[in-house]
């Protein structure tokens, strides 16, 4: 398993209603609900966010594949919006992505577009496949754990916690590793990698203490 993101999209929110903080790899922005829902409209809700996600990425994609072809396309628009349908116990949901060129095109350009527009990620993402996972982070003590350690840290494992996310396994198979026993083999990486690994487990299950220290596990993932 390798995620898309090397970190994470991270997102605060506090008492305010209802301003999301919003952090990315280069930067963070405000997220928030408009005036009829109770916020104070400080930045894009998140229907808003999802519609510009689509947009952005037909728009790259469209871009991507008319400097492949050396078109000469100065410009493209994209408008996106959505609306749904209720019937009986059915809900359907649909996503209006209108695309206009500003300067004259060929039919058979735009046709051709029509169809790569179709291709963008993010509406394979949406039209696919996806499952979304939720984990919650658990930091209260449990009676049943397991400790494994190196001359550094010991790593403990709340067997009752853990969900089967597949990171650590997947992410450090040298370490982690359902078929070995015992399943975490603390001498197949580096202190420091195993320590961002373990901080990366979404539910609380895995955590460390240095050997030197009180068996305090660290702060919760960022």
């Amino acid at each position: 398993m390798e995620y898309k993101m090397e970190k994470p999209v991270h997102g605060v929110i506090g008492t305010e209603k209802y301003s999301c903080s919003i952090e990315w790899r280069n930067g963070n922005f405000i997220s928030d609900e408009p005036a009829k829902t109770g916020g104070n409209d400080a930045g894009p809700d998140p229907f808003t966010l999802l519609l510009s996600s689509i947009a952005s990425c037909t728009l790259i994609t469209l871009r991507m594949y008319i400097e492949r072809k050396g078109w000469d396309i100065p410009s493209i628009v994209v408008n996106t919006n959505m609306f749904k349908t209720i019937q009986g116990d059915n809900i359907s949901t649909f996503i209006d992505r209108d695309i206009y060129f500003p300067y004259p095109l060929e039919a058979e350009k735009k046709n051709r577009l029509h169809e790569i527009a179709q291709h963008c990620p993010i509406s394979k993402i949406i039209e696919g496949n996806t499952k979304v996972r939720t984990f919650v982070y658990h930091e209260e003590d449990i009676d049943k754990k397991i400790e494994y350690s190196n001359s550094d840290i010991t790593v403990v494992w709340k067997p009752e916690l853990c969900k089967h996310s597949g990171r650590c396994v997947s992410q450090l198979p040298g370490v982690f590793n359902l078929k070995t026993k015992p399943w975490i083999t603390m001498s197949g990486a580096t202190t420091e990698t195993i320590i961002d690994q373990v901080k990366k487990c979404p539910s609380g299950a895995l955590s460390f203490f240095y050997n030197k220290e009180e068996k305090n596990p660290p702060s919760r993932p960022r």
